[in-house]
């Protein structure tokens, strides 16, 4: 290679590498849920149950937290890339009947299957697998 190409070759080479690392910081990082809450408004194709108590928390990274309409529900979380998954899922065990109890089966049956989620301002969806449409929620708490 000539002097005259290297003098040309090296600083464009220079130029693209800055170029792609500016481009590189340019993306903004996904939203993180820690420390987020989050009130159930659908579940799947059914709405809720009138002045349902249904939520979901991210008190810490990897914890999850929620009322599944009777009972207090934890476990684990893992988020990655727009993908979601919930493990290591136990509740309280109060008595809860009829409606209750079966939107809560739902729910945290729903939770298990998770797959991705998708915020959209200040709702949360979560999509799950063999669903047709996914959880909402709506942000409660920053």
């Amino acid at each position: 290679m000539s002097h005259s190409t290297s003098c040309f070759v090296r600083p464009f080479a220079w130029f693209a590498i800055s170029l792609s690392l500016a481009a590189c910081a340019g993306q903004p990082a996904a939203p993180s849920l820690t420390g987020t809450e989050w009130r159930l408004e659908a579940l799947g194709d059914s709405a809720v149950m009138e002045r349902s108590q249904a939520t979901l928390t991210f008190p810490e990274a990897g914890r999850v937290a929620g009322n599944g309409s009777c009972n207090r529900f934890f476990g684990s979380v893992r988020i990655t890339q727009g993908h979601i998954g919930f493990d290591q899922v136990g509740s309280t065990k109060m008595a809860c009947m009829g409606p209750a109890n079966e939107q809560e089966a739902r729910y945290l049956a729903a939770l298990q299957k998770a797959e991705r989620y998708e915020l959209q301002g200040r709702t949360l969806l979560i999509h799950v697998n063999g669903m047709a449409q996914p959880l909402r929620f709506a942000q409660t708490a920053p």
